[in-house]
């Protein structure tokens, strides 16, 4: 049996040894910071105006159903609010004149992915492949290529955000979900 006495001294390198071990194993296991500590590529999350302009850009996923959509037309339309809609090839399949009905009002189509993958898990080829879809699908429709680019389940990471400026899009994600809680306007979730 061997015993170890640690003084103030050995105390004192051991714990700093320790909390340094710790930051290199907390960093490399990280997807905040890669080892290596180059910057993360990160989406647009909020663009800063100056405190006299209050604005809001409003967005909307479009994956599922279209139950809503003539509502929210005629809601916006009383309003006079425009905002943007991140559509999946599969929503503009089948609802292509919806697609027509928001651009038509002035709204955005932009892509939100052919599939709607988990984009992390595919290969820089296959995240071009299900944007360029899209895109010819709501280009086909509206006239116009989309050039934002939002992430099915906010699912990113720097070759997604690559890979899409790449083909032309900028990477954009929410920075206040609708079931959040109200905060700063322009935090970003981490």
């Amino acid at each position: 049996m061997k015993i170890f006495v640690i003084t103030k001294k050995t105390g004192a390198l051991c714990l700093v040894c320790l909390i340094l071990f710790l930051s290199l194993v907390y960093i490399g296991k990280s997807d905040i910071l890669p080892v290596s500590g180059a910057k993360r590529d990160l989406p647009i999350y909020c663009v800063q105006k100056p405190e006299t302009e209050k604005v809001v850009a409003l967005s909307f996923d479009a994956a599922w159903g279209n139950e809503d959509t003539g509502q929210l037309i005629d809601i916006m339309k009383k309003y006079n609010v425009k905002t943007t809609f991140f559509v999946v090839g599969g929503w503009v399949d089948k609802f292509p004149e919806s697609v027509k009905q928001l651009h038509d009002a002035g709204h955005e189509i932009m892509n939100h992915s052919n599939t709607h993958p988990h984009m992390t898990q595919l290969s820089v080829d296959k995240m071009k492949e299900e944007v360029e879809k899209c895109d010819n699908k709501i280009q086909k429709i509206t006239g116009v290529k989309p050039t934002l680019f939002r992430a099915p389940y906010g699912d990113y990471n720097n070759a997604v955000v690559g890979a899409m400026r790449d083909t032309g899009h900028f990477t954009i994600q929410w920075d206040v979900e609708t079931l959040a809680t109200v905060g700063n306007p322009c935090h970003t979730r981490g």
